[in-house]
């Protein structure tokens, strides 16, 4: 088997899955407590989630508190629905074109939201103006179909010029690249070698939340519901180790760029070349017929090597593509089209065997 789809989740660093072990304890062992419960054993369970929040907290820029949930849908769910709450419900939201579903069908949720056109690189178009009764701006880092990133720091600077928050989704970003700034930031640790499950919310301080999921009042009033020790703790290490390999991983994942690149030559690119994270490669047959190529066949013969259509999220809805569509990508164009996510554990070997077997395919249905 060979791993391409590290967008839509990345293998689990051996480092979390150790700092995990701790905290699953049965009957006998001290590591089940509730991190809640004020004896010994709820104090240590207690003690391991702060460690772990002072690791993710070390990604994102200083100051501001870090709030567990259990992804970056939540977490996205808190920042949206908890500025609504506090703001009295209005203002409007306004959100790129090329967002996740978690910022997309939330705002639009939430009350009126206001999408903003991206240009054909895939880059958020920095021209247009904001509506005067903005209250919030969300564009994430890098996204997740392309891999594009995002002009987030002309973004910050234009919300804060209209006196709205600025809510970036990071989850494509942290642990590979620097996060930048913002008012609120969202991750989920499964996207760098982290478990399931668990994901966060950054604050900026002085920003004022109001609580959307009521109950026992945990993680400073505004997400309720006891915390996971083992999920926390292997977000923690995950995070520790991304920090401590980020140059490492750049490189590597630069190599694979490169002879990815390569072996795909006859591929159409999707998105910026250069304002991109490398380790996202978004194609399409760049032939006459590449319009005509069926992934789902595609997929089916290249059983062995996991690769993704699209956005892992939407899988099986046979929708095409928001974020292509958002580029000006013609229907035909944007169901020809297939994503290779590689990073930390994927090798040079497993690029060049899975360029072979994909090109072999695409090749007997005509499409190079």
């Amino acid at each position: 088997m060979i791993y391409l789809d590290y967008q839509a989740t990345t293998p689990l660093a051996p480092e979390s899955r150790d700092a995990m072990m701790r905290w699953l304890d049965g009957p006998g062992g001290t590591g089940f407590g509730n991190p809640h419960s004020p004896h010994k054993i709820g104090r240590e369970a207690k003690a391991a989630i702060e460690f772990a929040r002072d690791q993710v907290a070390a990604l994102f820029p200083a100051g501001g508190k870090v709030i567990f949930t259990s992804g970056a849908t939540e977490a996205l769910n808190l920042a949206i629905r908890g500025t609504r709450a506090r703001d009295g419900g209005g203002g409007t939201v306004s959100v790129s074109a090329i967002e996740h579903s978690a910022v997309l069908d939330t705002a639009k949720d939430a009350g009126k939201c206001h999408v903003l056109n991206v240009a054909k690189d895939g880059q958020c178009n920095t021209k247009q103006d904001l509506p005067q009764d903005t209250r919030l701006v969300c564009l994430m880092q890098v996204n997740n179909e392309i891999g594009v990133i995002q002009p987030t720091v002309e973004w910050h600077r234009k919300a804060k010029e209209n006196n709205a928050l600025y809510l970036c989704d990071a989850v494509q970003a942290y642990g590979k690249i620097e996060v930048t700034g913002a008012d609120m930031i969202a991750i989920s640790a499964h996207k760098f070698h982290g478990p399931k499950g668990v994901g966060a919310l950054w604050v900026r301080d002085g920003v004022d939340l109001h609580e959307v999921q009521t109950g026992g009042g945990q993680e400073f009033g505004l997400r309720s519901g006891t915390l996971s020790p083992a999920l926390i703790a292997g977000m923690g290490a995950a995070a520790a180790e991304a920090k401590d390999r980020m140059e490492q991983d750049a490189e590597h994942v630069q190599k694979l760029w490169k002879r990815a690149t390569e072996i795909f030559d006859k591929w159409e690119l999707n998105g910026s070349a250069e304002a991109r994270y490398h380790g996202n490669l978004n194609i399409r047959p760049r032939g006459p017929n590449g319009g005509g190529l069926d992934v789902g066949r595609l997929m089916s013969e290249c059983r062995n090597v996991m690769f993704s259509a699209g956005s892992a999220c939407a899988s099986g809805s046979g929708r095409t593509s928001h974020v292509l569509e958002a580029i000006g990508l013609p229907k035909k164009l944007a169901k020809a089209s297939i994503r290779l996510g590689f990073g930390r554990y994927t090798t040079l070997e497993e690029i060049e065997e899975a360029g072979r077997i994909i090109n072999e395919a695409a090749q007997a249905q005509g499409s190079l």
